[in-house]
């Protein structure tokens, strides 16, 4: 007989993610970040309250002390006796920033996984590269830019020009768009959200075949995640932003030139990944509201089974409730968004 979590957390954790975009998009283009933070956190950690497992956070929005939900460490879901026992890792906004200014490829996201099996990564920025199943296994991070575009174009047999690489737009990146233009490859610069780019490699019709470029640790994990179930690669290696911080990660016995793949970021026989749009993106649709209701789109995934599901849900604002854990109890979507209205001193 399969466990309860086989049975029901898959649905569950969509219930999760749609929270945090529901309660987040009410903030869009308004442009106060913290605020489109808060209300995702609160909403995600209030919906995992409902789901039952024993849940320990290990990738979220920082120390105790620094984050009052959502914390590493927390303890989350209903801790039943006959509960099974989960390594947690949750962005409440992948992409606070875009979801502020009303910009695409915002998504809220969660990966779950069997205890002790999501990575820790000791610093804050790491060096990554993702592909899609076609390019699993053949590209390396440690070759240059030009040998993987290479291969690349070689295994999926098309000319360089027709490979399409994303790069977020920083300043760090300099060099490495300069030698993606130089071997002629197509870039498609982002501003953020790099966990929907990495996924997008590996997503049919996306146009994206390779993701590259210094980006935060926490979201290689997330991406990890999805493309256990995917079928896509992702490799890894620390970069540590200082000689101070490289000096630390020598002295604690890290080895700078590893080599981390999805498996070792997210191992394991059941990984679960749930991913809500918060604003339109090439990998999800955002939130939109329509005549009383909102509607929102939704992937969840399992990798013991391979299993994708991709979720449209209507959701009716006369009676839509979302458990927000500052006031431990549901509350109805459209009484929240009154009080986002008294609070910016205005409404529709």
């Amino acid at each position: 007989m399969p466990n309860k979590v086989d049975r029901e957390i898959t649905l569950d954790l969509v219930r999760v993610t749609e929270a945090a975009a529901l309660t987040s998009s009410l903030h869009l283009g308004m442009g106060n970040k913290n605020a489109v933070d808060q209300a995702a956190v609160d909403a995600m950690r209030g919906m995992l309250d409902y789901i039952e497992i024993k849940g320990t956070v290990i990738i979220g929005e920082g120390e105790k002390d620094e984050a009052p939900m959502l914390y590493i460490g927390e303890k989350v879901g209903t801790w039943n006796e006959d509960d099974e026992e989960y390594d947690i890792a949750v962005d409440p906004i992948d992409g606070t920033r875009l979801v502020a200014y009303g910009l695409p490829n915002a998504i809220s996201v969660m990966t779950l996984a069997e205890k002790g099996k999501l990575a820790y990564l000791p610093t804050f920025y790491s060096y990554k590269l993702a592909v899609g199943p076609e390019l699993r296994g053949l590209l390396d991070i440690r070759s240059s830019i030009r040998e993987n575009l290479r291969v690349a174009a070689a295994a999926l047999k098309v000319p360089v020009s027709e490979i399409t690489v994303v790069v977020l737009n920083r300043d760090r990146h300099k060099k490495i768009i300069e030698e993606i233009r130089e071997v002629g490859a197509r870039i498609k610069l982002i501003g953020d959200g790099d966990i929907a780019a990495a996924l997008a490699t590996a997503m049919p019709d996306s146009g994206v075949d390779i993701y590259i470029g210094i980006g935060g640790s926490p979201e290689a994990v997330l991406a990890a995640g999805a493309l256990r179930t995917l079928g896509g690669e992702l490799q890894v290696q620390l970069w540590p932003q200082t000689e101070e911080e490289k000096e630390k990660l020598l002295i604690e016995g890290w080895d700078l030139n590893k080599v981390y793949y999805t498996e070792d970021l997210a191992g394991g026989e059941n990984v679960l990944f749930s991913a809500t749009g918060v604003t339109d993106g090439d990998f999800l649709k955002g939130v939109h509201f329509y005549k009383g209701k909102a509607i929102t789109e939704s992937i969840v995934m399992r990798s013991k089974t391979r299993t994708i599901r991709r979720i449209t849900t209507y959701h009716d604002l006369k009676y839509k409730t979302i458990r927000l854990k500052s006031t431990d109890g549901d509350s109805k979507l459209l009484n929240i968004h009154k009080k986002r209205e008294d609070y910016m001193g205005g409404g529709i």
